[in-house]
């Protein structure tokens, strides 16, 4: 069978690639094209785009490269028209892949007699559209739902509480397969020796505390600074240790890191993570990731004009919170600074409570507990690929 994958960030390269490797496994025959990054180009198979090249977030970012990601997304639309793979999996990245899968959808309604010349020459049978690693439409967009219906054959959920999102509100049926950064960090740690405290890149000493800024330039421009500054005054005590993105160059962050004693490791997340004693966390699949190592973590997110953001979160977004540690335990795990609450002093402040002695510690790990419990054992890239491939036969 042939699969064209789409994955727009490096989580998505991640995810992807362990779920190629599963359908290599389930199909020995199956060919593979994408939009990802280098994790998928080591499974095989031809990369048309890589993600660096898509990675665009925010209004004005994505204003100024309007071009380029139509140009892209003009690519890919083509170059699935004259590959005609069996399906399309869609891995998360929804303002890209969603307009993809209307495309492909559309095919299937193209004129008689191109259908004709495209039996002959491709076969009979239309792609089918695959999305491993739901939308967040619960977040925001619920609108988006219309789309999925209309143009998603199979939709793949690596989150439990979407499961009555989907299907009990919106009457759609989805597919939970366990969530694959669960999974991947217990396969990790089940594989590596325990670290001791430190001993992470160059320096083996004193205990560490983990800075993860993000993944996208943005992100690390508006969240790093106040990190450093909060964590200053325990340098004679901690390792500050931050977290070196793999889409982003490490000279990028080197006149963040002038005049600090923070240490940047690259390609290390892991390791990091598994011998940190607490961590300063951008939102996002980081957070759960910390929460499976069983690290104490402030999640941290800025955003330029904070109250604006303040205000348009309170009447946009449909969730409590922004953490996916907080939106699967359904309560408040671990303390968020978002927008109008993130501040040097509170960071500092919040970090203070999680450190060993703290007030917070304990009760955010027995918490991490509630949370691995809801998250379950499922292998999702065996379970997608089980799923995916019945659909195809």
């Amino acid at each position: 069978m042939k699969y064209y994958l789409i994955a727009g960030e490096a989580s998505g390269d991640l995810h992807a690639s362990r779920l190629m490797r599963s359908l290599k496994e389930k199909d020995p025959e199956a060919q593979f094209r994408f939009f990802g990054g280098d994790l998928m180009a080591a499974e095989g198979g031809t990369m048309v785009k890589h993600y660096r090249d898509l990675a665009y977030m925010g209004f004005i970012p994505v204003l100024l490269h309007l071009r380029t990601i139509l140009k892209n997304m003009k690519m890919c639309k083509e170059d699935i028209r004259d590959w005609w793979p069996d399906v399309v999996i869609l891995v998360d990245y929804p303002g890209f892949n969603l307009d993809i899968a209307k495309f492909v959808h559309g095919l299937r309604g193209t004129r008689k007699e191109e259908r004709g010349t495209r039996s002959k020459e491709r076969g009979t049978r239309f792609p089918k559209v695959c999305y491993y690693i739901a939308p967040k439409i619960w977040a925001w967009k619920e609108y988006r739902i219309k789309n999925i219906r209309r143009d998603v054959d199979e939709l793949f959920s690596i989150l439990p509480f979407e499961v009555d999102f989907f299907e009990k509100k919106h009457h759609y049926p989805i597919h939970y397969v366990g969530n694959p950064t669960a999974q991947e960090v217990r396969e990790w740690r089940l594989s590596m020796p325990a670290p001791r405290a430190g001993q992470v890149g160059d320096v083996a000493a004193r205990p560490t505390i983990a800075l993860l800024a993000g993944s996208r330039r943005q992100e690390i421009k508006s969240n790093l600074p106040a990190m450093i500054a909060a964590t200053r005054h325990l340098a004679d005590r901690y390792d500050i240790v931050l977290a070196g993105a793999p889409s982003i160059d490490p000279e990028f962050y080197q006149p963040f890191l002038k005049d600090s004693t923070v240490r940047l490791v690259v390609n290390e997340t892991y390791p990091l993570l598994a011998s940190a004693t607490a961590a300063l966390v951008t939102s996002g699949t980081a957070t759960l990731e910390t929460c499976m190592f069983n690290v104490p973590q402030v999640v941290c997110y800025n955003t330029q004009m904070k109250h604006l953001f303040g205000l348009l979160r309170k009447l946009l977004l449909k969730v409590k919170y922004v953490s996916l540690v907080n939106l699967i335990a359904d309560r408040e795990v671990v303390t968020e600074l978002v927008a109008e609450t993130f501040s040097v002093d509170g960071i500092r402040r919040e970090l203070e409570k999680i450190l060993p002695g703290g007030e917070g510690r304990e009760a955010m790990l027995q918490g991490y507990k509630e949370v691995h419990q809801r998250l379950g054992e499922s292998h999702a890239p065996d379970r997608a690929a089980d799923l995916i491939v019945s659909l195809l036969h």
